[in-house]
């Protein structure tokens, strides 16, 4: 009977696996035997230059630098070579923000044999002493600095995957525009490599020229007096957004983020975005989840842009235009948020159509004709239909008192199986 690992070796149809082998700084002196058996015996290596510059000439096999973009040329560039022997080079860790994860998601986990090496962030936990389980780590490898503003709270410790030899100098520029100048900076460079240095500094005296383009950057995480504090949790303080009015303020915000419940993975449709509130802070929520806004007015897109931005969520789509119309060929959301303009003709049922069963609708409205489109809805779809009613103190006179803001009617509803029959006790048809 044949062992495990000799069943789990060959794909279905017996076609031939392709092999990933992780490798570091410290090149062929730190690779296991078998992943040394495996580049020796290959008949194509395909990697990145400086990767390929790394093996001895014991490895024979024909040599192919990735092309660029990388992705799109991967099955070509494979069936190519279909029948032979196949190694991709890549950097420490295939899995871990590695060239591994595009591979399974084009060729399958089965087609696939990873050997992998320590990874760049394991190697920096190990200089620096930090727990890894206890470190986030930020990639802005084809990512703009901005991702990295997201994860900044006091005290944190982040292990930054740099873009290249200038990414100190960005990181050191975004901890001052975000108000953690005073933080700590250390960055290693070459890990585990015989050209392996560390450099150290604070962001707001940062000068240090570009050194080596392999490094990690490891940040401790330190907020200047009087920055603004954004906790983990919907509910940002107003002052963290650029807007023009047209923003959900802090209470009814976190109010509706819960409302929406989202997960890791799942995809928000925020129509008309404002200020983009809604969106930005389902985003903060899980580094997976993603958002798309609809706004018709430019300039609101581009505040909503700047927005994304600053807290740290740049990948949030904005979409310029008018609902319903701008809906058309968006992906299937789990969730939709519609902050204003629910009694536009259509809205409504393009949102309930586009969700799938287990989606969830949230609309937000102050006035009483979309108040009684609500009621509507809520008569028909069943759901939550609550009023928030937020007061703030303030002076009067020499005393104070509270002044009322706006109420806000909110329906919720979770999209059912079978359409017809009402959710959480409404009204059946």
């Amino acid at each position: 009977m044949p062992s495990v690992s000799s069943v789990r070796s060959v794909p279905p149809g017996g076609a031939r696996p392709v092999t990933v082998v992780g490798i570091g700084a410290d090149g062929w002196d730190g690779l296991a035997a078998g992943s040394r058996e495996a580049l020796t015996a290959a008949e194509v290596l395909i990697g990145g230059p400086r990767q390929l510059e790394l093996l001895p000439s014991d490895c024979a096999g024909e040599r192919i630098p990735w092309p660029s973009p990388l992705r799109p040329a991967v099955p070509g560039l494979l069936a190519a070579h279909a029948g032979r022997r196949i190694a991709v080079l890549a950097s420490g860790d295939p899995l871990f923000f590695g060239i591994g994860r595009t591979l399974v998601e084009l060729l399958g986990a089965d087609r696939l044999r990873i050997l992998p090496h320590p990874s760049s962030i394991s190697y920096a936990c190990a200089r620096l002493g930090w727990p890894l389980e206890e470190t986030e780590v930020v990639s802005l490898v084809g990512r703009p600095a901005a991702a990295l503003a997201a994860a900044l709270h006091e005290r944190r410790r982040l292990l930054v995957l740099s873009a290249g030899a200038d990414t100190p100098a960005e990181v050191a520029a975004l901890l001052c525009d975000r108000g953690y100048g005073p933080s700590r900076l250390q960055v290693l460079e070459q890990l585990g490599g015989a050209g392996e240095r560390r450099i150290e500094g604070v962001a707001d005296t940062w000068s240090r020229p570009p050194g080596d383009p392999l490094n990690v950057i490891a940040v401790e995480c330190r907020r200047a007096a009087g920055a603004l504090r954004l906790p983990v949790v919907p509910g940002l303080p107003d002052e963290a957004y650029e807007h023009d009015g047209q923003l959900t303020k802090r209470h009814v915000r976190a109010v509706t983020l819960a409302a929406l419940a989202p997960a890791p993975g799942e995809l928000l449709w925020d129509v008309g975005g404002g200020s983009g509130s809604i969106a930005i802070e389902w985003m903060r929520a899980h580094r997976t989840c993603r958002a798309v806004t609809v706004e018709r007015d430019p300039v609101r897109a581009g505040r909503i842009e700047r927005n994304a931005a600053a807290l740290g969520v740049p990948a949030l789509r904005v979409v310029p235009g008018a609902a319903p119309a701008a809906l058309a060929g968006l992906p299937a959301p789990d969730a939709v948020f519609v902050g204003g303009g629910a009694t536009v003709p259509g809205l409504l049922e393009t949102c309930w159509s586009a969700l799938p069963p287990g989606g969830r609708l949230v609309v937000n409205t102050v006035t009483l004709e979309s108040e009684a489109l609500l009621a509507d809805w809520y008569r028909r779809h069943g759901g939550e239909l609550v009023r928030i009613a937020v007061a703030h103190a303030a002076p009067v006179g020499g005393f104070t008192g509270w002044r009322q803001a706006m109420p806000v009617t909110q329906w919720a509803a979770v999209k059912p199986a079978v359409e017809g029959r009402a959710a959480d006790g409404g009204e059946e048809r």
